[in-house]
C-alpha cells in the first residue's frame, strides 16, 4: 500500500511530507521544489491490543505510546501538479505516471487563499478550485488513455467477440483497474456492453471518472489552516464538497510539535489534541508564545494538527485496510522475548491465510488452522480478518 501526496505547487507538500515523516527535504514556497519523488515512511495509529491482552508490547518497528501503536505505511511525495498537466503542462505526465503507484491520494491544498493554482503568492484566491482541478487533471489523464485508439479497440474486441469487461481490464491493468470495476462502471452509466464502439466521448469520460474515484480516492489536506482566513474557507468547503473528506491540517504546527517533543521540551503523541510542556525553563518566550499559538488556534479549534488524522482517514476510512497482530494463545512474545512485536495491516477481504503468507511462506504452504487469540476460537483459512484481531498460525511446516 502506498499513500501519494499530491497537489498544486507551494501549498506545503513537502511540509507536510516531513511531518508525517519528519525526514529532511526540501521546503520552500516556489514552485517545483520537490522536482523527483521523495519515498518516506509515516505511521498511522491503532489502538493497542495490549491493554486487554495485559501485557506491554515491544514493537520491531514503530512505536507504542500510551497504548497508541503507530503502524508504518509508505508514503511518496510528488512533485506540484499544474492545470493541463494531462497535456504535458508543467512537469505534466512523468508526475501522474509517478502517482499511479499510490493506492490513496492525499491532496494538500492551501486553505488560507494565500497562492493560486500555479503557486504564485495571491490575495483571497479560492481553494475549492483547487480540489476540482485535481480530480479533474487525473480524469481527464485516465480518459486520454481510454480514448486512445478507442474505435479501433472496440471493433477488434467486438470482432473476436470478447468480453469488454475482460479486455478493457488488461488494457488499464496498469491504472489498477479490474474487471469488476469495469462492469460496475458499465451497469452505473447503462453502457451497451455488447457494442462498445458505439460508446461517445463523453461517456468514456464518465467512465474514467468512475476509475479514478475506485482506483485513487482521495483526502483533501486542508493545509495552513492556522493562517487568517483558512477556517472561514475550511466551512465553506465542507459546504461545496458535502461527499468529500476534508481535514483541517497545519503541517507546520506538527513539525514544530514533533520537534519539541524530541527535544524532551513537551510530550506530544502524533494526532492527539493536545500536549505537555515538560520543561518550560528551556523554552524560550518566543517559543512558548508559538506553543500557545498552537494550542489556541490549531489544537483547541480542530482537535488536532491534521496530519495524523489524514493519514489515518486514507488507510482506515478510503482503503478500509485492518491492523493485526501476530501472535499466540500461550506465547505473545518472539524468539527474542518481544511482545507483540508486529502489527500488519490487510486491506479488505484479507483471511487468515493471507495473513500465514505475510508472516512466511512455509506457513501458508503447511497450514492446518488459525486461532483467534482474543476470543481464543479456532478458524479456517476463510476467516476474513478484522481490525485489531490477534492471529495465530498453526501449521505442519518443521
Amino acid at each position: 500500500m502506498l499513500i501519494g501526496l499530491v497537489g498544486a505547487p507551494s501549498k506545503g507538500k513537502s511540509s507536510f511530507f516531513k511531518a508525517a515523516t519528519m525526514a529532511d527535504v526540501a521546503i520552500a514556497s516556489y514552485p517545483f521544489t520537490t522536482i523527483s519523488p521523495n519515498h518516506g515512511v509515516g505511521f498511522v495509529r491503532v489502538e493497542c491490543v495490549e491493554r486487554e491482552l495485559k501485557v506491554k508490547c515491544n514493537p520491531r518497528v514503530g512505536v507504542c505510546r500510551g497504548g497508541i501503536r503507530f503502524v508504518p505505511v509508505d508514503l511518496i511525495d510528488v512533485a506540484g501538479l499544474v492545470p493541463g498537466a494531462h497535456e504535458g503542462k508543467g512537469l505534466g505526465n512523468q508526475f501522474l505516471s509517478d502517482l499511479n503507484q499510490a493506492d490513496v491520494l492525499i491532496q494538500i491544498i492551501d486553505c488560507s487563499g494565500t497562492t493560486d493554482e500555479k503557486g504564485e503568492s495571491a490575495t483571497g484566491y479560492d481553494p475549492a478550485k483547487e480540489i476540482k482541478f485535481l480530480e479533474e487533471e487525473i480524469e481527464l489523464w485516465f480518459a486520454g488513455i481510454l480514448r486512445k485508439g478507442w474505435e479501433k479497440f472496440a471493433r477488434v474486441v467486438q470482432g473476436k467477440g470478447e468480453e469488454i469487461e475482460v479486455a478493457l481490464a488488461k488494457q488499464l491493468s496498469a491504472l489498477k483497474v479490474t474487471e469488476n470495476l469495469v462492469a460496475e462502471g458499465i451497469r452505473e452509466l447503462k453502457l451497451d456492453r455488447e457494442r462498445p464502439e458505439g460508446w461517445t466521448g463523453e461517456q468514456l469520460i464518465e467512465l474514467a471518472r468512475i476509475f479514478r474515484k475506485a482506483t485513487k480516492p482521495i483526502v483533501i489536506a486542508c493545509n495552513k489552516i492556522d493562517l487568517p482566513g483558512a477556517a472561514d474557507n475550511f466551512k465553506l468547503l465542507k459546504e461545496q464538497f458535502p461527499g468529500r473528506i476534508l481535514v483541517a491540517c497545519s503541517a507546520q504546527a506538527e513539525i514544530a510539535l514533533k520537534e519539541a517533543d524530541k527535544k524532551g521540551l513537551i510530550d506530544y503523541r502524533a494526532g492527539d489534541k493536545s500536549f505537555e510542556v515538560k520543561q518550560p525553563e528551556k523554552i524560550s518566550r518566543i517559543q512558548m508564545q508559538g506553543l500557545d499559538f498552537i494550542r489556541r488556534n490549531v489544537l483547541e479549534v480542530f482537535g488536532s494538527t491534521g496530519i495524523q488524522e489524514c493519514l489515518d482517514k486514507a488507510v482506515f476510512e478510503l482503503l478500509k485496510y485492518s491492523a493485526v497482530f501476530p501472535g499466540g494463545i500461550s506465547k505473545l512474545a518472539d524468539s527474542q522475548g518481544r511482545v507483540l512485536p508486529d502489527c500488519f495491516l490487510f486491506s479488505p477481504g484479507s483471511n487468515a491465510l493471507d495473513f500465514a503468507n505475510k508472516i512466511h511462506g512455509d506457513l501458508a504452504k503447511h497450514f492446518l488452522y488459525a486461532m483467534n487469540v482474543k476470543i481464543r476460537q479456532r478458524v479456517g483459512k476463510d476467516y476474513i480478518l478484522r481490525n485489531r484481531d490477534v492471529i495465530e498460525i498453526v501449521s505442519a511446516a518443521k
